[in-house]
């Protein structure tokens, strides 16, 4: 039984120390994805100058929504580097980061009705999951024993 223990043992401590650094490559790699993201934000500030300012302005919103949703990730792996879970909270505001970046890539087409309905209700069934969420954490349950 104890050389069992001990197998068990190496193999999950393997697999953290895997995870850990795979996950501090995948870090280094949200960083620079923001960085670029950054860069390119930047780079089309140009449009404004040679475009008409709603295509400028629209292009820049998208960049700048699209970094956040990237930041949002960066925020999950975080959260499971420290923590050793994935907040639910932070993929959903991941989700609706990028949902809401589509929701203003809409202002500026022509979209079906139900189309538009769609997404405003998987951003209210998101908001909802958001708030179960909060409300039902783990560590709000450990809280009120």
């Amino acid at each position: 039984m104890w050389k069992e223990d001990v197998i068990d043992l190496k193999i999950t401590r393997f697999f953290e120390i895997s995870a850990r650094a795979l996950l501090s490559l995948l870090i280094v790699a949200i960083l620079l994805a923001i960085l670029a993201g950054i860069a390119w934000t930047f780079y089309d500030l140009r449009l404004i100058f040679n475009h008409d300012f709603h295509g400028a302005f629209r292009t820049i919103l998208v960049d700048v929504l699209t970094v956040l949703a990237v930041v949002e990730v960066l925020r999950t792996a975080l959260a499971y580097f420290t923590e050793g879970r994935v907040k639910v909270t932070y993929i959903i505001d991941t989700v609706m980061v990028t949902v809401l970046t589509e929701v203003m890539a809409f202002w500026y087409r022509e979209m079906e009705w139900q189309k538009v309905a769609m997404v405003i209700v998987l951003v209210l069934s998101l908001a909802a999951v958001r708030i179960i969420a909060v409300r039902f954490s783990p560590r709000r349950q450990q809280e009120d024993l």
